[in-house]
């Protein structure tokens, strides 16, 4: 009893808190009395702080900051109350279609929990069930009659079947790389690609043959960069791009064949190389050392004390 009385008021203070945070955006946005910044914003201009905070929840996870999470959790739905904001003032959607789009999709890919075969799936067929929902809906969407469609966004991935279409004269089908969004950062998009691809069969059956690719295209950006020395032009610098992204899709496709996650595995660089870096300042500050000036030997030196000193420290913990 207590339980369901605890769990009534908790649902209560979710609805109550969930208007207030609308009428506050709508106060926000209000066109006479909303602050100016608020005003002018609009779905682009807002775009990149979705992604900031959504990474700000990432980074709260990762740190292990409960008191953080609970606050970047909270920002991250303020841009979602932000969007269908906007959108209800162009009489697009309101958050009520969001809740009921989110709520039919998950019960729709949810056929074990919410269906007429509630429980009785294992998980191999759990996984191949929601395969299937991904692929008709990504086909349903691209039947779909929409004056908004995607095929008029030049560098849409629709954009580019229709592309194709108009080329051949022919209708082309959907893709299964269809849904994948553009802005995606670029090592998450490279994987998603890969597993969609993965999903139809276009794939090397282990990690073998993967090396084997990956060490093609370091020979072939060791060409181009070759090429670049002997002849700069605007083509070498394009060349030595698309060599070193391929050398990065490459080793991308190798960390999920090695089962890594090859977007963790660099933030985990990253903050190792922070972490050194770090010791390396203070280091050369201890030894009196500008490191604006100190040779390439110096700093070699204060580095390798700085890998030893974060290796002992591993150790310790």
């Amino acid at each position: 009893m207590c339980a369901e009385r605890r769990s009534t008021s908790i649902e209560s203070g979710i609805e109550s808190g969930i208007r207030e945070l609308v009428e506050i955006m709508r106060r926000l946005r209000d066109p006479e009395t909303g602050c100016p910044w608020d005003q002018r914003q609009d779905f682009r201009s807002i775009a990149p702080y979705t992604i900031e905070e959504a990474y700000e929840v990432a980074d709260a996870i990762e740190r292990g900051d409960m008191v953080d999470l609970r606050d970047e959790l909270g920002d991250l739905l303020l841009q979602v109350i932000y969007h269908a904001h906007m959108a209800e003032e162009q009489s697009a959607f309101d958050l009520g279609d969001v809740i009921t789009s989110i709520n039919t999709k998950m019960i729709r890919r949810h056929p074990h929990v919410f269906g007429e075969n509630a429980g009785v799936m294992n998980e191999a067929e759990v996984k191949a069930a929601w395969e299937q929902i991904k692929r008709a809906e990504r086909a349903l969407k691209a039947t779909e009659p929409d004056e908004r469609d995607a095929a008029s966004t030049p560098g849409s991935s629709r954009a580019s079947n229709a592309g194709l279409a108009a080329e051949f004269g022919e209708s082309v089908p959907a893709s299964a790389l269809d849904g994948i969004a553009r802005n995606l950062p670029a090592l998450v998009r490279a994987e998603k690609l890969q597993k969609r691809a993965r999903g139809v069969g276009f794939d090397w059956p282990d990690a073998a043959p993967v090396w084997d690719c990956l060490q093609g295209e370091i020979a072939e950006l060791t060409e181009a960069v070759r090429n670049r020395q002997e002849a700069r032009s605007a083509a070498a610098d394009a060349a030595v791009m698309e060599e070193l992204g391929d050398v990065l899709f490459t080793a991308v496709n190798l960390a999920r064949h090695l089962g890594v996650d090859a977007e963790e595995a660099l933030r985990r660089s990253n903050a190792r190389f922070e972490r050194r870096f770090r010791t390396v300042e203070v280091l050369a500050r201890g030894d009196d050392v500008e490191m604006n000036d100190a040779s390439l030997e110096v700093l070699d030196a204060l580095w390798q004390r700085a890998k030893s000193l974060d290796r002992e420290s591993d150790e310790s913990r």
